[in-house]
């Protein structure tokens, strides 16, 4: 970044912040060039550089809708050492077999729940997963759905199953935090949509999770409330923003959580703890009751231990919600892949350029997505390399576009705490007033130009595949990289992060898959594969 250039954004910056009201030292505004908290305006620059000023911007488009997805249906690596681990009994089920368990009155609810608490007290203070535990409440409920299930009055798979929410959705009576101080008098008044339709399912709550402050983060770095651990490796970082959702879940101390995705944080740490995660497309779950980090950007979804467990916890959160304006009509489609595992004659589309000039992954990383392909051309995939360029430049107006998005949301709280926000939030929230008062329109015309060059790729595969992350989890509190997760944010489209492997020292490493508009059942369906395939076996720690 030249001088010349530094001082014009910091000369917008200083003009942009004055105009919002927003007071920062100048010593600040240094420490942000010397973090480069500065670095995506530069990059945003050299993206746009060549957009047509007349381009249609890509808002004003439906999302999932420009390509008619309306009108459609929707060698190996070693896994590596895993270590002893001690039993947790019914914990260490699948949801679904869980489910099937309760359903047949083999399995308590009360039981479970009461095996979810001691779980969570004996393990939470070692790894920091939950903001709050809500065991009177859980118990309580649990009771409810026992009786309900001896009286014949079975709701369904997530009757009478503990899950836990992020702390950035609604619940009411409790407050929502989202990762910060500046929140703990937020007492919600209703539950958040998702939280509604959970408890509807007949699911157990039993508590809310940590996550990076208001989620604007890829690590699970708190200045509040401390990172999160990851239970296959204690030193090592369970990935953000939904870290504690991710910990919760891979330590068997709940069947599944809810998280939500900005850039890849559902799939980071689903990556990172050998989970499955995924963001659905844009407009299939409702955020009602979440609070935002950027409104167009944000999605929601389930986190958990198998592909059926996902597409168990999807399909009780689907739906058209006439308080998200975001959500479609179609939204409560159904996801359910086919019952048969084979996946003779779908098309994978295998990642080479990415745009970034550099190698897609390291080593072991690589070796575990080479893994989860061979097992899907051995149940009768075509693998069909697919060069993707465009995804630099995504990422880079995700970034901005999100910077945009959050500092506007975030103005009333900068004006009047903004010391009170932990240092790695604060200063990337004040990143996104250097940014120009064109700049949100310039991107949205970017992303259309992208849009329709991406869409063309479904003329070739039904999913593309690439590894969710380049790397194992990185050191306990680092932020990831969002290499390969923030691209299909700005997208919308479906993506999933499923095991495929491990490091020599036992870390996961995920494998990604990104699906057409509103076709999650292939998603699904292609994840299930890889599954089978791969053979992953979550820890038992």
């Amino acid at each position: 970044m030249t001088e010349a250039r530094i001082d014009r954004i910091l000369d917008q910056l200083r003009c942009n912040l004055k105009g919002a009201g927003i007071e920062v030292a100048e010593a600040e505004l240094q420490e942000m060039i010397e973090k480069g908290c500065l670095k995506a305006v530069l990059a945003f620059d050299k993206v746009t550089q060549d957009t047509d000023l007349g381009q249609v911007p890509g808002y004003l488009g439906a999302w999932g809708d420009a390509d008619g997805a309306e009108d459609r249906a929707a060698a190996p690596a070693a896994l590596g050492p895993r270590r002893e681990t001690t039993a947790v009994g019914p914990l260490g089920l699948s949801l679904q077999e869980a489910a099937r368990r309760i359903q047949a009155g083999a399995l308590s609810p009360v039981e479970l729940v009461r095996a979810s608490l001691d779980r969570i007290q004996e393990r939470d203070a070692v790894l920091n997963a939950f903001q709050v535990v809500l065991e009177a409440s859980a118990l309580a409920a649990a009771r409810v759905a026992e009786q309900e299930i001896r009286a014949g009055h079975y709701r369904g798979p997530l009757h009478g199953i503990p899950l836990a929410v992020k702390d950035i959705l609604d619940m009411e009576g409790l407050a929502t935090s989202a990762g910060s101080r500046i929140r703990a008098d937020q007492v919600a008044s209703e539950d958040a949509t998702a939280v509604a339709k959970l408890k509807a399912a007949g699911a157990i709550l039993v508590g809310k999770t940590r996550m990076s402050e208001f989620a604007y983060s890829s690590g699970s770095n708190n200045d509040h409330f401390g990172p999160t651990r990851n239970p296959h490796q204690l030193d090592r970082d369970t990935g953000g923003s939904s870290s504690g959702s991710a910990a919760a879940v891979a330590d068997h101390m709940v069947f599944g959580a809810l998280g939500t995705d900005t850039g890849g944080s559902i799939r980071i740490p689903a990556s990172f703890c050998g989970l499955v995660g995924l963001k659905p497309t844009f407009g299939r779950l409702s955020l009602h009751g979440a609070a935002s980090l950027a409104w167009s950007l944000d999605h929601l979804g389930p986190l958990t231990r198998t592909v059926a467990d996902t597409t168990l916890m999807l399909e009780a959160l689907g739906g058209f919600d006439p308080r998200d304006p975001r959500t479609r009509r179609r939204s409560g489609s159904p996801v359910q892949p086919p019952r048969d595992p084979a996946v003779k004659g779908l098309r994978i589309g295998v990642l080479g350029d990415d745009g970034s000039g550099r190698a897609l992954a390291n080593a072991d990383t690589l070796a575990a997505w080479q893994r989860g392909l061979a097992a899907l051309e051995a149940a009768g995939a075509e693998l069909v390399p697919v060069d993707l360029p465009e995804l630099q430049a995504l990422r880079v107006l995700n970034g901005t576009l999100l910077a945009i998005e959050a500092a506007t949301y975030h103005l009333a709280m900068q004006r009047a705490r903004l010391q009170d926000y932990g240092e790695f939030p604060r200063l990337r929230l004040l990143g996104g007033w250097a940014h120009g008062p064109i700049d949100f329109i310039r991107a949205q015309q970017a992303c259309q130009v992208l849009r329709e060059r991406c869409n063309a790729i479904f003329s070739r595969v039904e999913v593309l595949s690439m590894p969710t992350m380049p790397s194992e989890a990185p050191a306990l509190g680092t932020p990831a990289r969002l290499t390969f997760t923030a691209p299909f944010n700005l997208l919308g489209w479906p993506a999933i992060s499923v095991p495929a492997g491990r490091t020599a020292e036992g870390l996961p490493l995920g494998l990604q898959l990104v699906g057409k508009p509103w076709d999650e059942a292939t998603v699904l369906h292609v994840a299930r594969a890889v599954e089978a395939g791969v053979g992953f076996e979550p820890a038992k720690n």
